[in-house]
């Protein structure tokens, strides 16, 4: 288990902020919604889960784990205790191509300056991928030591596999990764490196915003496209959320699933909670439970 949630540390760092930005027209707010009707038997739920923070703020609701204790599937974005999935989680980080080499020599001087705000330098990261680079955003963006830091995702995969739940993935590694890679290539993810501060603040008040469920306010600032544009949300969220979508009702078909996804994938026009209703089922936030 310990393996477990350093990969899914490693994971989750470099989603945390490239899978942020959402907009919505949705007035409601919850962490987690009931999935109901179009044929289901039993009704099935979705969780937006705030990937990584300090345990000094983690919180899981307990509506959250009534929901999960309800279900008979737990589904991620990605199977966790998948063998092959973990391999492939391995060497996502790291390759064999230098980050120098992809650079200039001024490119890589400015890069090894950069790199000094987060406590490494270039020499150190040279084998690192984009996404390698990218989780340093999170390291330095949380308010204390990676000792203190809490993975929600892996919260609730404990409890899952603590009461023997059968556990899926709605997308492989590599499938992320090719996303992540489309959307963000080196030089724009030296760029988001630029912006450190600006996402320590912006996690400080997403924190805020998702202890008190207020979801909409969560993704009101993740508006600015210095952090996400266009391109980069159709290919972080839109068409992710599409194939989503389409896998969804198969998995929830003879049996209940509680999905756990981190909330940007939630809401806008194209969000899972759209896109379901869509497809003739009713999405509601629950209150309590």
């Amino acid at each position: 288990m310990k393996n477990l949630i350093q990969l899914g540390l490693a994971a989750v760092l470099s989603a945390t902020f490239i899978t942020a930005k959402a907009q919505s027209k949705e007035t409601e707010n919850s962490t987690v919604w009931e999935i109901s009707g179009n044929g289901l038997t039993k009704p099935s739920y979705i969780a937006g889960t705030f990937h990584i923070m300090c345990s000094q703020d983690f919180e899981i609701k307990p509506k959250v784990m009534k929901a999960l204790e309800k279900s008979d599937q737990f589904v991620m974005e990605i199977n966790y205790t998948d063998p092959a999935e973990m391999a492939a989680m391995q060497t996502m980080y790291q390759t064999d191509k230098k980050l120098s080499d992809q650079l200039t020599p001024e490119e890589s001087a400015e890069l090894d300056n950069v790199l000094a705000d987060y406590g490494t330098d270039l020499k150190k990261m040279d084998h690192s991928s984009s996404q390698g680079l990218y989780a340093l955003i999170s390291l330095k963006a949380l308010p204390c030591p990676q000792t203190d830091i809490k993975l929600y995702e892996i919260e609730l995969l404990q409890n899952a596999l603590k009461n023997k739940k059968k556990v899926f993935g709605l997308e492989k590694v590599n499938d992320q990764m090719t996303s992540i890679n489309k959307a963000y290539d080196l030089k724009a993810v030296i760029g988001q490196l630029k912006m450190g501060k600006e996402y320590e603040i912006l996690l400080k008040k997403m924190v805020a915003a998702f202890k008190k469920e207020d979801v909409q306010s969560v993704y009101s600032l993740f508006k600015d496209d210095k952090i996400m544009n266009a391109e980069q949300e159709k290919l972080m969220l839109t068409d992710r959320n599409k194939n989503w979508a389409e896998k969804m009702p198969e998995m929830k078909k003879k049996e209940s699933a509680f999905f756990a996804i981190g909330s940007a994938h939630l809401m806008g026009e194209n969000g899972i909670i759209l896109l379901l209703r869509s497809k003739g089922y009713t999405v509601k936030p629950i209150l309590s439970l």
